[in-house]
């Protein structure tokens, strides 16, 4: 069973395009936990059983977070259930292959008494961003309600130069985010061996980790944690002058910071290119996180890193309304 939280009213403890497989025996990933998942479950099974005779068989449910389910979030969430058998292999290996190469996809899903197939088509132009609509104009209506969702790519690519103990450390975090994280030291032997490499990590063993800058693809979010001043000191000078990334993180302290900016000036470096530079990389503020285990650090920086993931992606969703 796909579980796709379908529409959200009012406040709800996941957004719309949400998913959740539910198997006899198991449940993966989350459209939020509590009440509401544990009946999402219980629901999915029974459609799961009902549907054995039945291709196609299909289902949405709207549930009351507040009055029905004792949650608090208040507001209320239709959920789309669909049981997938062999006849689905078709769409969900072209959905797998499409993500795959980076493209962004319309899945468009009937819930009328006879359900068309599946659909996949391609977005129209100026779309890139994930949505999730249910399309029903007599109300609540199964008969004659069509879901539509953009399934974009959510992973975003880290270069990561630096393989001691702190980019070890932040290395095991991104290992649970959507993006694609290359690794560059030039110390072969500071990498793990490849079976404990996480799925979404490549490792570059590099002499000449500036090219790795070269290669890296526009909008990377770069991330310096060298055991080398020098070399950051470079890599920060490769990265400024390419100028197009998402983001720029370097491990030290703020005289590291006033030193390179004086460095990289005198370098001829534009000063507004050298005030996107974020040193010391980590969340910080008034009651800032000072604490310098590695697995802390790694904690930090990873929280920075989400939050300007956040910021350009409701960059590009501005510019995309204005245009």
């Amino acid at each position: 069973m796909l579980v796709t939280v379908a529409r959200v009213e009012g406040s709800a403890p996941r957004e719309p395009g949400t998913k959740m497989i539910v198997t006899r025996e198991d449940a993966r990933y989350t459209i939020g936990g509590g009440h509401l998942e544990w009946k999402a479950i219980e629901t999915a099974r029974q459609v799961l059983k009902d549907g054995m005779r039945s291709p196609r068989m299909r289902r949405l449910e709207r549930f009351a977070l507040g009055p029905s389910l004792g949650q608090c979030c208040g507001g209320a969430v239709v959920l789309a259930f669909e049981r997938l058998d062999v006849g689905d292999l078709n769409w969900v290996t072209s959905l797998a292959k499409r993500t795959a190469q980076g493209l962004s996809t319309v899945r468009s899903v009937s819930f009328a008494p006879m359900p068309d197939a599946v659909t996949l088509s391609d977005l129209e132009p100026g779309a890139t961003d994930a949505d999730c609509l249910l399309w029903d104009s007599a109300g609540f209506d199964e008969s004659s309600a069509l879901l539509t969702e953009t399934i974009a790519p959510r992973d975003f690519q880290v270069v990561l130069f630096g393989a001691g103990h702190v980019g070890a450390a932040l290395v095991r975090v991104l290992a649970t985010l959507p993006c694609h994280v290359t690794w560059v030291d030039e110390r072969d032997a500071a990498f793990p061996a490849p079976q404990f490499l996480p799925d979404n990590v490549t490792i570059e063993p590099n002499d000449a980790p500036d090219e790795a800058v070269d290669r890296a693809p526009p909008n990377a979010y770069y991330i310096v944690m060298t055991h080398n001043h020098t070399v950051d000191l470079a890599l920060a000078e490769c990265i400024l002058r390419r100028g197009d990334f998402a983001f720029f993180g370097m491990i030290g302290s703020y005289t590291k910071k006033k030193q390179f900016k004086h460095r990289l000036a005198a370098r001829g470096i534009d000063p507004a290119r050298i005030a996107r530079m974020v040193c010391p990389i980590g969340i910080d503020g008034i009651d800032g996180i000072v604490d310098k285990v590695p697995e802390v650090i790694a904690v930090a920086a990873a929280a920075q890193l989400l939050q300007a993931v956040e910021a350009n992606a409701h960059a590009r969703a501005s510019s995309q309304q204005t245009a």
